[in-house]
């Protein structure tokens, strides 16, 4: 059975290590604790999907066999911690080029929501950056932002205010879990 809900997390920065325009298996790291959130959010339920901005493929910084290869290393990290994510979703576009699946535009969630089947407006989506609050907002979900990375930055940032404002993924999880007991989360 499918699950009914997703939670759509950034990469860089949230789940895995943020170097500039990663473009090295090798370099791939989980954010300490990162694998275990993910099995707890899996045990609660939900669907995983990726959804990442890749600009360095638009810059030249790597090609798509390259960020075949940090994604194929990603997944290995995360299955070794029993953790799986039900899909990738990238933009390789630069923000120049004003493309509709670079975040914080819709294209890319809209694609995975038809591709494994849930609603958009029902997920919670999770980043450290400005422009996933943003597409989280964008399409009526819950926002969580992380203070991993760029999260420590834009949480200095009103413009774009999240739901929720967390250290880490793994806060994260205690955040969904404490509204899933008291059925806050909105459906």
């Amino acid at each position: 059975m499918k699950p009914k809900r997703f939670i759509v997390l950034d990469r860089d920065g949230t789940i895995i290590v943020k170097y500039p325009y990663l473009s090295e298996p090798d370099k791939v790291e989980l954010i300490p604790g990162a694998a275990q959130a993910l099995r707890e959010l899996r045990e609660l339920g939900f669907g995983l999907v990726v959804v990442t901005n890749q600009s360095a493929i638009g810059r030249g910084y790597l090609n798509y066999e390259d960020l075949q290869h940090i994604h194929e290393r990603l997944v290995f990290l995360l299955q070794a911690e029993g953790a799986y994510l039900d899909g990738i979703y990238f933009c390789p576009h630069t923000p120049e080029d004003d493309c509709l699946c670079r975040k914080p535009k819709t294209g890319l969630l809209e694609l995975a929501s038809q591709e494994l089947g849930f609603e958009y407006k029902s997920c919670i989506v999770i980043g450290d950056n400005k422009c996933d609050i943003e597409l989280g907002r964008n399409v009526k979900a819950l926002t969580i932002l992380v203070r991993t990375s760029e999260g420590s930055l834009v949480t200095k940032d009103r413009s774009v205010p999240p739901d929720y404002i967390v250290d880490d993924i793994r806060e994260a999880v205690w955040t969904i879990r404490d509204m899933l007991a008291k059925e806050q989360l909105p459906s």
